[in-house]
């Protein structure tokens, strides 16, 4: 049997010479040490898995053509692993890495037998994928619905692949991606294919339930346990036995309860508020969030500790704006969907289509949905405009802009349109926005919009 083509990018001729005599009997491997190297390689040899330092030439000394290397390598082949090389103690670089579309990161100095493992898995949810699209190709059509979620593009697939491959295991995920992506449904879809299906999936939003709420929300309470505590009350934990235990917006959890949540991940009990007995729950644990969790590491806002029990698996959702095809995809589907709820036959008109192209959508799918649900409640004439999704302004005023500006111009526009609406109450313009307290204070700082 041919072994699987893997690739080694370092500047360090010595230690491509040791990686590729301690492989060569598993995999052919491929060396290179530069980026335009790389590239070429992986055009013309296609390997399903790269080793990538991310000091290289012309600049060894940081990582910046790494970042770049990481970039065109996956430009070139959406469905490749890359697997990221850091320093001992630059493990932030390699969170960054998989932020950016690498598949996982290992430190130096590498353990061979740890590298073959991660490599192994790597090749298969690569075969996965590579799989799926040969099936797409052969009976002529893409597939449209992964357990719920409408996509054809290479973008998505690296997140299906990784939903099929977790599924099947207990181990912690923690789904990062941009307000409005799906990671719910991203859990939900591992949810249904685990072993767990038919036991409950509990949700709950750690950024939506105040603080003094939350602790009693999660672990529940005992009877008078604080005031108006009348009933003994079982938490969400609890309820999730069996099951699967969601909480989204995890980088909004109090400091106090990220240290209790990190017991229960290591020893599967809790204690109610108020209580002293142990109570043992088997519930698998996804977590989900839009915020970096680097900075909120950084800045001590958010346990490392419990950042890598949950992020045993990490899985990026991409935005919107960079799913290619999925929008208009998305759109139809969307209206089809509303159009029957509403009892009407509805089209869109070449200028909405148009204006939906142009939209950056900073709220993604979500924000595409609920514009098409309102247009389709209020369009009297079968053909929807881009007024309907109230896209005509913005349509007009982002022709001839660059993404970036255009992409600030509408996130401008949408929050400080929010927070006169709620006349400055930010928790109120951020509920609106569907986004959490801290990425409207992030947004209002980026932006520079003066807080009254």
């Amino acid at each position: 049997m041919d072994k699987t083509r893997i690739l080694i990018v370092d500047d360090d001729d010595e230690l491509r010479t040791q990686m590729k005599w301690a492989l060569n009997s598993h995999y052919d491997v491929l060396l290179a040490e530069d980026r335009p190297t790389a590239l070429t390689l992986i055009a013309n040899e296609k390997p399903a898995v790269v080793t990538l330092d991310l000091g290289l030439p012309p600049s060894p000394g940081d990582t910046r053509e790494g970042f770049l290397a990481l970039a065109d390598m996956l430009q070139v082949d959406p469905l490749l692993k890359v697997l990221v090389v850091t320093g001992q103690n630059e493990r932030h670089n390699g969170i960054e890495a998989i932020s950016q579309g690498a598949y996982d990161f290992f430190a130096k100095p590498v353990n061979i037998d740890e590298l073959r493992v991660v490599v192994d898995r790597a090749i298969h949810i690569q075969e996965l994928e590579r799989a799926r699209h040969e099936d797409a190709a052969q009976s002529g059509k893409e597939p449209t619905s992964f357990d719920g979620m409408i996509a054809t593009s290479p973008q998505m697939q690296p997140v299906f692949a990784a939903i099929e491959k977790v599924a099947g295991t207990d181990v912690s995920v923690l789904i990062i991606g941009e307000s409005g992506t799906g990671k719910e449904l991203v859990a939900q879809a591992i949810h249904t294919r685990s072993a767990r299906s038919t036991r409950p999936f509990v949700a709950i939003n750690c950024g939506a339930i105040p603080e003094n709420l939350l602790e009693s929300e999660l672990f529940g309470h005992e009877k008078g346990a604080f005031t108006g505590a009348h009933l003994q009350r079982q938490g969400r934990v609890e309820a999730a036995q069996g099951g699967t235990l969601f909480l989204d917006e995890i980088g909004d959890l109090p400091t106090a309860l990220q240290v209790k949540l990190l017991r229960f991940l290591q020893d599967h009990t809790v204690e109610r508020v108020g209580g002293r007995t142990s109570i043992h729950v088997d519930a698998r644990v996804l977590a989900a969030t839009n915020v970096d969790l680097t900075k909120a590491m950084a800045s001590g806002r958010f346990r490392e500790d419990l950042y890598y029990r949950l992020g045993v698996v990490l899985i990026t959702v991409p935005p919107l704006r960079d799913r290619e095809g999925d929008l208009p995809l998305l759109a139809r589907a969307f209206l089809e969907r509303h159009s029957k709820q509403v009892g009407k036959d509805l089209v869109f008109t070449p200028a909405c289509l148009k204006a939906i192209d142009y939209h950056t959508w900073p709220g993604n799918v979500r924000e595409l949905e609920n514009r098409i649900q309102r247009a389709a409640i209020m369009c009297e004439h079968g053909r929807v405009t881009p007024k309907d999704l109230g896209l005509s302004a913005t349509y007009s005023e982002m022709q001839g802009r660059g993404l970036s500006k255009a992409r600030e111009a509408v996130e401008r526009q949408m929050v400080e349109s929010a927070i006169a609406r709620n006349k400055g109450n930010l928790t109120r313009a951020a509920a609106e926005l569907e986004i959490s307290r801290p990425t409207l204070y992030e947004l209002i700082d980026k932006l520079g919009i003066t807080r009254k």
